[in-house]
C-alpha cells in the first residue's frame, strides 16, 4: 500500500533484519541507528501493538516525528488502527488527513546514569522489587516534602497516557491526555490506607528506596535495569512530547469505548 502511494520507504535496521529474505516486490531503505531523523523521515508507522509504538519512543526522541500504530496485537490505547483499516489510514496519512495528538513523558535521573540517554517514558516509570525477593520500602517526596513511605511490591509513577496501563491494572484512575497530571500508584501496598494519588506534572517527585536484598528493578517503559546500590531518583516531566497522530475518525473518548467496552450491555450477547 505504502508502494503505491508514490512515497519513499525507509524501514528500521531491526525490522529489515527480519524481514531479509521475505519481501522482494517492494523497494526500501534501510533506517540505521545512526541516521538523522529530525527534518528527514515525516511520519513513523509502527506494526504491532502498544509496547511497539514504546519502543519506537526510544528512535523517535525529542525529534518531534509524529507516529501512528498499526495494532497486530491485542488491546492497543497507543496503536489504535486496526488491520482492517490500514488502507484508510495509510492513505489519510499520505495526504495529510490527520490531527497530532501531542503526549507528554516522564524523565528520570538519578545520583548515576542508571538508564544513560534512554532514561524517558512515555507510560510510566516503575520500581518494583525482583521476582524472588521480599516486599520494598519506597520513600516517595513531593517537590521536596515527604509525602509517604510505601510498603510493597513497588510503585508506579505513569503518564496519563500511562494511566490506561500497569496503573489501570493496578487500581489507578484513568487520566484525559490533556489533563496535565501524572498519577502514583502503588503495586500491591501493604499498608492498606495508601491510594493512589493524582499530582500536577510540574512537580518533581523524589524516591529513596529500601529492600533486603538490596537489589530492586527500575523501569522506564519497557527497559529495565537492576539496581544494585542505594540511590535517589528524581522523576518529573520531560522537556519534550511525542506527536501520536489521530485520524478523523478517532478520539480520545472513542478509544476508550471500544477498548473498554463501554456502553455495551452484556445481557445483549
Amino acid at each position: 500500500m505504502l508502494s503505491q502511494s508514490n512515497v519513499e520507504i525507509y524501514v528500521h535496521h531491526h525490522l529489515n533484519e527480519y524481514l531479509s529474505g521475505k519481501i522482494n516486490t517492494v523497494h526500501y531503505n534501510v533506517l540505521n541507528a545512526k541516521d538523522k531523523i529530525k527534518d528527514f523521515i515525516d511520519v513513523f508507522l509502527t506494526l504491532g501493538g502498544d509496547g511497539t509504538l514504546l519502543d519506537m519512543v526510544s528512535v523517535i526522541r525529542d525529534s518531534g516525528v509524529p507516529v501512528i500504530g498499526i495494532n497486530f496485537g491485542r488491546l492497543g490505547f497507543l496503536a489504535s488502527v486496526n488491520k482492517s483499516d490500514i488502507a484508510a489510514a495509510i492513505h489519510a496519512v499520505v495526504n495529510k488527513q490527520f490531527t497530532l495528538d501531542k503526549r507528554g513523558l516522564l524523565s528520570v535521573d538519578a545520583d548515576e546514569h542508571v538508564f544513560s540517554e534512554h532514561n524517558f517514558a512515555l507510560n510510566d516509570i516503575t520500581i518494583h522489587k525482583r521476582d524472588d525477593s521480599a516486599m520494598i520500602t519506597t520513600h516517595m517526596f513531593l517537590d521536596g516534602e515527604f509525602l509517604n513511605s510505601y510498603w510493597g511490591d513497588g510503585i508506579i509513577i505513569a503518564t496519563a497516557t500511562g494511566s490506561t496501563a500497569y496503573s489501570l491494572s493496578c487500581g489507578g484512575p484513568i487520566i484525559f491526555p490533556e489533563s496535565n497530571s501524572i498519577v502514583v500508584t502503588p503495586v500491591s501496598p501493604h499498608n492498606l490506607n495508601v491510594r493512589p494519588i493524582v499530582l500536577p506534572d510540574s512537580s518533581v517527585l523524589s524516591f529513596e528506596v529500601e529492600c533486603r536484598s538490596n537489589t530492586y528493578l527500575l523501569s522506564c517503559d519497557s527497559g529495565t535495569t537492576v539496581v544494585d546500590k542505594p540511590m535517589k531518583f528524581h522523576v518529573r516531566k520531560a522537556d519534550f512530547q511525542l506527536n501520536l497522530i489521530r485520524l478523523s475518525n478517532e478520539s480520545y473518548l472513542s478509544t476508550l469505548r471500544n477498548k473498554l467496552l463501554w456502553g455495551l450491555d452484556a445481557r445483549n450477547y
